[in-house]
C-alpha cells in the first residue's frame, strides 16, 4: 500500500507597512482609513473579476488586469501579492501554462491570506 501525503503549501505574505503609514501620515486617521478600506475593497473585486476570468479562460485581457493588479498592491505595501502578480503576467506572457497555473495558484493563496483581516493593515495606523 502506497501512504499519499497531502501537500499544503503555505506562503509567506510580505507587507511593507511603510505604504500606508505613509498614507496616514499624508491624509490623517480619518481619511486614510476611509482610503485604505476601499483601495482594499477595490483590490479584492479586481482579484475576484481576474479569477473569474482565468475560470471563464478569458484570457486576452488579462495581462492588463494583473498589472492593475500589481499595480494596486503595490501602492498598498502588499509585497507578496504584487510580485506575484507579475510573475502570473510573465507566465501567461511566455504562453507557458504549466508554469501559468502553479503561480495562478500561489497567487490564489497569496491574495487570500494578504486579504484576510487578521493579516490586514488596520492596526497599522498607530
Amino acid at each position: 500500500m502506497t501512504n499519499l501525503t497531502m501537500l499544503q503549501p503555505r506562503e509567506r505574505v510580505r507587507q511593507d507597512g511603510e505604504a500606508i503609514a505613509a498614507i496616514y501620515r499624508n491624509l490623517g486617521a480619518p481619511m486614510a482609513e476611509q482610503m485604505v478600506a476601499r483601495a482594499l475593497g477595490e483590490l479584492a473585486l479586481a482579484m475576484a473579476g481576474i479569477a473569474a476570468q482565468v475560470r471563464a479562460h478569458e484570457l486576452a485581457d488579462l495581462s492588463r488586469q494583473l498589472k492593475k493588479l500589481q499595480r494596486m498592491a503595490e501602492g498598498l505595501g502588499m509585497v507578496s501579492l504584487s510580485a506575484i502578480a507579475a510573475d502570473v503576467r510573465d507566465c501567461l506572457d511566455r504562453g507557458d501554462g504549466t508554469s501559468f497555473s502553479a503561480v495562478w495558484a500561489r497567487l490564489l493563496r497569496v491574495a487570500e491570506r494578504s486579504l484576510a483581516s487578521e493579516h490586514g493593515f488596520a492596526d497599522l495606523s498607530g
